[in-house]
């Protein structure tokens, strides 16, 4: 059994950076557990911590930072059970009559009053890399930290494919018209509740004009003139780097 701990979006580790495998010891503060999943075969139990946990057995470490330093098969499992915790914060009662949900299987809640069963959802986003000739596509948003930059991204609406996505939040954002959309590969994205799904794709014409509204600069870039760009743990940085790897 593995106890997956979370208080205000931190991890609890062990001091030797690993999943706890037992928190039993961990007398001096409360803790509770939401749920009880099973994850091609590891069982774990999804725990919401009332306070912060240092000591000289555990530690807390940010999600996201924590892709550097656990299994890729832990900080997946992390990233799920994050998901869930947030969804149930966010579910305590029925949209339909207002009852209070309780949680029906590992995955799902039922209303105690009209039995409406609940799920939870994710927010597809695409993102992707824009080629011209030898260079890519980069853009920094007013939400980047400091001086890095990335792609382009967005939600998908209502009612669109993925591949109209892609047309849209570029023409949006940067006023481009693109073409040779292919899928690159996806990622689930627990912050809070996101799967990113990204693309290539080629630039056919126009004159980047940004949405000022989301972005406060874009631009083409060459290989060795490359920006601060993201790192390995989210798609962004594998989409460059892997257009980097092939010049």
């Amino acid at each position: 059994m593995k106890y997956f701990c979370f208080c205000q979006g931190d991890v609890l580790l062990t001091q030797e950076q690993r999943i706890p495998l037992d928190i039993t010891s961990l007398h001096v503060n409360p803790w509770n557990l939401v749920t009880k999943i099973e994850w091609y075969g590891t069982a774990c139990q999804i725990v919401r911590l009332d306070y912060p946990v240092n000591n000289e057995e555990f530690m807390m470490m940010n999600l996201r930072k924590s892709f550097g330093v656990l299994s890729h098969e832990d900080y997946q499992l992390a990233g799920k059970c994050a998901e869930l915790l947030y969804w149930d914060s966010n579910s305590k009662y029925c949209g339909c009559c207002g009852a209070p949900m309780k949680w029906d299987t590992e995955i799902s809640k039922k209303c105690t009053n009209c039995g409406k069963e609940l799920w939870p959802q994710l927010a597809p986003a695409i993102i992707v890399r824009v080629e011209k000739g030898d260079a890519v596509l980069m853009v920094r948003a007013h939400n980047f930290r400091g001086d890095h930059y990335g792609l382009v991204a967005g939600f998908v609406e209502t009612g669109e494919t993925l591949e109209e996505c892609v047309r849209r939040e570029v023409r949006e954002e940067v006023g481009l018209e693109i073409n040779d959309i292919e899928y690159f590969g996806s990622q689930p994205w627990p912050y809070p509740c996101g799967l990113m799904i990204g693309f290539t794709a080629r630039y056919v014409s126009g004159e980047i004009t940004m949405q000022r509204s989301e972005l406060c600069d874009a631009g083409w870039f060459k290989s060795d003139k490359m920006p601060k760009y993201p790192d390995a743990a989210s798609i962004a940085g594998q989409l460059i780097r892997d257009w980097l790897q092939k010049r």
